[in-house]
């Protein structure tokens, strides 16, 4: 039997024509590969009035790639403060103005949170076009839990603060993402294998890139890994939650609390019990107890 031919593969959509709002939009950008693009961020960076670029060189080639050609400045962590004022203004008289950071969603361990909150208490339209994230990117494949997680950014740069900082993360019952520089990242994971013991984790480098990497193990044997001592390139550190942490009346009130807006006092008390380790029957009674029944 002759198999049928495939169908033709349909075109690409084309950028859309739609007006776009005024407003400032926080627009992600891919973290590695440049296909990691959504149709809607390039719809609005062809769009919008004034672009700004962590780095306009490494933003440029991006719009380059897809052939637009559009004004960029600089907004960086030196060029903020003398860059935010001319944008409220642009703001103010209707300008579409499109914040995006070197890789990934803006404003994540990068300037652009402050200029977001004056728009927002200017009354300015803040518009989310999200895309590539290398926090969730790393997560969905690092094999560890991921129905509740603590994004913590970089660790401090000396040894007795970063200790003093994962110290303070070491209660946390999530799992702990961080993003770290590759020249620290040995000394780095030998620290968090110090203060929180022998927990899962991964490390993720280059995501999406050439040369992409992830390495699992716990986090000793991370930390002993010559090929993690000062490996080029980006890099996100994944690490499990705490296993032998019980959990408090504090952790089961506010999870039962939030049960509660869902579910019957049975199933919340069910689903609790499940996550938390504890008697079922004790929630229950506890479940009653905030209904005020």
């Amino acid at each position: 039997m002759q198999e049928a031919p495939l169908a033709p593969r349909p075109p690409p959509p084309a950028l859309s024509d739609a007006p776009l709002a005024p407003g400032l939009y926080l627009v992600a950008t891919p973290i590695g590969n440049l296909r990691d693009i959504t149709l809607r961020a390039l719809d609005v960076l062809a769009a919008a009035d004034l672009v700004l670029a962590e780095d306009t060189r490494v933003s440029a080639k991006l719009l380059n790639a897809y052939g637009l050609s559009k004004r960029l400045e600089r907004y960086d962590e030196y060029a903020a403060q003398r860059v935010r004022p001319k944008v409220m203004a642009a703001l103010a008289e209707g300008g579409r103005v499109a914040l995006i950071s070197d890789a990934g969603t803006p404003l994540v361990s990068d300037p652009g949170y402050r200029l977001a909150l004056e728009a927002i208490e200017a009354g300015a339209a803040v518009f989310p076009i999200p895309g590539a994230s290398a926090a969730l990117a790393a997560l969905s494949v690092a094999g560890l839990p991921t129905d509740r997680f603590l994004f913590a950014g970089f660790p401090p740069p000396k040894s007795a603060a970063r200790r003093s900082f994962l110290q303070d993360l070491k209660g946390v019952r999530a799992t702990l993402i961080l993003f770290e520089g590759a020249s620290r990242l040995g000394a780095s994971l030998a620290d968090m294998a110090a203060v929180l013991g022998p927990r899962p984790a991964a490390v993720a480098r280059e995501l999406t890139k050439l040369h992409e990497t992830l390495k699992r193990g716990d986090l000793a044997s991370l930390a002993a890994d010559p090929s993690l001592a000062s490996p080029k390139g980006e890099v996100v550190v994944v690490i499990g939650p705490p296993a032998d942490i019980a959990a408090g009346p504090a952790d089961a009130d506010a999870a039962l609390t939030e049960a509660l807006a869902r579910l019957s006092p049975a199933d919340a008390a069910s689903e609790v019990a499940d996550a938390l380790g504890l008697p079922r029957r004790e929630l229950y009674r506890r479940a009653l107890d905030l209904q005020g029944r």
